[in-house]
């Protein structure tokens, strides 16, 4: 092998190694986009690069990289003088989030999955249904963000999975208007039971049907309460 080709070889390498090995900015980004989906943040609020540096372990230069990065998602907003904020959604997202979560859903879950990937789904329905038992209403809109997460998780594709995290923290930011409503979740249980008994069934695009005439209820519902 030649120089040339040796050190050809090293670069493709270390290329293929940074594809491979998010950066710490990407991975406190990803910490932060999971606390927006997991209902942790919520919109408005400010979000102090030195706090969250100190919380996890690093530099305040590689949370203003993270910003950045959800800043391009939508997910934070930056107001000159005032500092960085979790975003609040508008009427004008609503549509767009639900053809994005139709395209991505929907054909993960006529896709089916192994036995596993269905498993897991059916863990966020047994989820839910223990945080309800509990009466925990941030426990049970945390199992609803776990059971869709699952779904496009039946895919096996690590983009689907990363597209869906930003959605999830998305839906998490205008759900949390809805949820005035105490009982908010609760109506997605029934749902979400019978979309994974479809799928535990092995009738995919009965679930895919299912979870279809879901999404629109679940639209309409967010049009309404957001008053678009």
């Amino acid at each position: 092998m030649t120089t040339s080709e040796a050190s050809a070889g090293a670069l493709a390498a270390a290329a293929r190694l940074r594809i491979a090995v998010p950066s710490v900015a990407d991975r406190v980004a990803a910490e932060l986009r999971q606390q927006l989906a997991d209902g942790v943040l919520l919109p408005g609020t400010r979000l102090t690069e030195s706090v969250i540096a100190e919380e996890l372990g690093v530099s305040r230069n590689t949370v203003r990289e993270a910003f950045a990065e959800l800043a391009a998602e939508r997910l934070v907003v930056r107001h000159p003088n005032r500092g960085v904020f979790v975003a609040s959604l508008g009427p004008g997202d609503i549509h767009d989030v639900y053809t994005v979560r139709r395209a991505i859903e929907v054909s993960a879950l006529r896709g089916g999955g192994t036995p596993e990937r269905v498993a897991a789904v059916r863990a966020a329905v047994e989820e839910g249904k223990a945080a309800a038992a509990a009466d925990d209403e941030e426990a049970l809109g945390t199992a609803n963000q776990h059971f869709h997460r699952a779904i496009v998780a039946l895919a096996g594709s690590r983009r689907l999975d990363t597209a869906m995290s930003q959605i999830l923290a998305e839906m998490r930011l205008f759900f949390h208007k809805a949820t005035v409503d105490a009982h908010f979740y609760r109506s997605y249980l029934d749902d979400n039971e019978q979309i994974c008994a479809a799928l535990e069934a092995g009738e995919p695009d009965r679930a895919a049907d299912l979870l279809l005439a879901y999404l629109d209820r679940s639209e309409q519902k967010q049009s309404a309460v957001h008053g678009e």
